[in-house]
């Protein structure tokens, strides 16, 4: 014992010494709290970028549906149980049976995407200025977009029989566009149950019933519980599409148990079972970002919902239909162009009833968006036979011809130090010495207010993009005034005219916490009314 005793120190002595010669290993960047992750920078090819293309796409797509023909037609699968007196009626009309006997599992099968062709989306994708790609993964109703080895629910062994989400993200990626599958599980424990918004869900009757007809429904409709087993399935299946598809943004929605039965997370307030869920999602983001760091990989993910999902700073701002009224820290609006996300087939109709968005409308929000520090996620709906409504098609191709022009206002730009100007209706980015004011409506001789104080020698030149004619420019005691030319050109619904200064025009603001208040009062919808399934309960 004492010669053991004395030779101890010399063990550890030389295994401390081989240690030290061992190369150093450089130290993930992030150690796993909130504090952490809050330092992660916004990446370039997301705060150059600002146009992405948002694919809601599954089963819900058969049935192209939801009650009033407005709203978020992929909801559909928990309205059939919800709503039985009015949906089921309308699943005998369609397919000669209703549940027990015929549920959102048995819609699997007539979701084949036997028109997809995943090199035509890019295309187009590519074409109308998308500079990113995010594809719903699995929705809240459970299904699996991706070949997974986790649930027998997924698209390479039912319905397409063919690997959805793999096969756009090579696409995509083959013309330069970043990925990124999204995930919805957050709510799938309670989207199939009778109990809305509380950890330990229920079944509604007629699932209980069909799961009793096939044991394998289970595995699709439940589980039925936020518990940890949930939570680590959760996880799993991230860790599943990660490790497949290696994505560059990590798109979550929001999680209404945070602030739901009982539970106050960000205050610290949570049952067990919650508070186990939001650590481990905790540090799934930080595998995530230090995967990223390891590859050399620029990952990022989104903060979604009108509460946060993590504390301020981890992601970009996210919320359907968003627009802020001010300049706040990086943000997206994921936005549609109708009513809803999934496929909606009543917004086919020229004289649908309720409001769509126009091709000017959606390049207006577009631009403010922008303007204000954001991203715009526009969202696609397509058919289950995998093409595009041909009205969001034409849309986006308003959208890209209008980039095509004045794209130099948009990629690469950031905000100035005013985002708009009422009259003569503008917006402002910047890039560089460059200042470029929009125009949201047909340009007439017009001055930019906040460059009162201006000198000639402040302004070198004035160009209005995708023009030709000479601009006539002058500076007075109220700042620069522009006369536009007798042809505006090719540009059709916002005119974008560049202003090339003396000095850099993008002052970084501090957009921190001094602003968190004021800047959650001015947050609003183009619409007040929400049709998430959140809302409506």
């Amino acid at each position: 014992m004492l010669r053991q005793n004395n030779m101890k120190p010399v063990i550890v002595f030389c295994l401390s010494a081989w240690l030290a010669c061992l190369p150093a290993r450089a130290a993930d960047p992030y150690d796993g709290s909130w504090e952490s992750l809050q330092k992660m920078p916004v990446p370039a090819w997301f705060d150059d970028g600002k146009i992405g293309i948002f694919i809601h796409w599954g089963p819900y797509s058969v049935l192209g549906y939801i009650k009033g023909d407005r709203g978020y037609a992929e909801q559909v699968p928990k309205a059939i149980y919800s709503d039985p007196k009015h949906l089921y009626p309308l699943l005998k009309q369609r397919f000669g049976a209703a549940p027990p006997e015929f549920g959102y599992k048995d819609m699997v099968n007539h979701f084949k995407a036997e028109k997809w062709d995943p090199e035509a989306w890019a295309t187009l994708f590519e074409e109308v200025g998308a500079k990113y790609v995010v594809l719903t993964a699995e929705h809240h109703d459970g299904w699996a977009n991706w070949d997974s080895d986790l649930t027998p629910w997924n698209a390479m062994d039912k319905g397409p029989k063919r690997d959805l989400v793999g096969d756009l993200g090579a696409a995509v990626r083959k013309r330069g566009l970043k990925y990124a599958p999204s995930t919805h599980r957050e709510r799938h424990h309670m989207y199939f149950s009778s109990k809305s918004y509380v950890a330990d869900g229920e079944p509604f009757p007629d699932i209980a019933k069909e799961i009793e007809l096939n044991p394998e429904a289970a595995s699709l409709y439940g589980p039925f519980d936020l518990n940890k087993a949930f939570a680590d399935d959760y996880v799993a299946r991230w860790k599943e599409i990660e490790k497949k598809y290696q994505p560059d943004f990590l798109w979550i929605d929001d999680i209404p148990l945070w602030t739901r039965d009982g539970n106050k997370v960000p205050q610290g307030i949570a049952k067990p079972e919650i508070q186990y869920f939001y650590d481990q999602l905790r540090l799934m983001i930080t595998d995530f970002m230090n995967d990223g760091a390891r590859r050399g990989q620029p990952v990022y993910l989104n903060n979604k919902g009108g509460k946060l999902n993590w504390p301020e700073g981890v992601g970009c701002r996210e919320k359907d239909n968003l627009r802020l009224a001010q300049l706040g820290p990086k943000w997206q609006s994921c936005t549609t162009f109708g009513t809803s996300f999934g496929y909606l087939a009543a917004e086919e109709a020229d004289d649908y009833p309720h409001k769509k968005k126009n091709a000017g409308e959606v390049i207006h929000e577009m631009i403010e968006v922008v303007s204000r520090n954001g991203n715009f996620l526009i969202n696609i709906g397509p058919r289950a036979d995998g093409t595009i409504p041909e009205w969001q098609v034409e849309r986006l191709r308003a959208m890209g011809d209008w980039l095509k022009i004045n794209g130099a206002a948009i990629y690469g730009s950031r905000y100035w130090h005013t985002t708009s100007q009422k009259n003569g209706h503008l917006a402002f980015t910047t890039n560089g010495k460059k200042l470029y004011a929009i125009c949201l409506e047909k340009p007439a001789p017009f001055t930019i207010e906040a460059t009162k104080g201006w000198t000639a020698a402040d302004v070198e030149s004035v160009r209005l993009l995708g023009a030709e004619g000479k601009v006539e420019w002058a500076i007075d005691e109220n700042g620069l005034r522009i006369t536009p030319p007798a042809d505006l050109g090719a540009s059709q619904h916002a005119w974008a005219f560049e202003i090339l200064t003396d000095k850099e025009q993008h002052t970084p603001a501090d957009l921190g916490a001094d602003l968190k208040e004021k800047r959650r009062s001015e947050i609003h919808s183009e619409d007040s009314t929400d049709y998430s399934d959140e809302k409506k309960k």
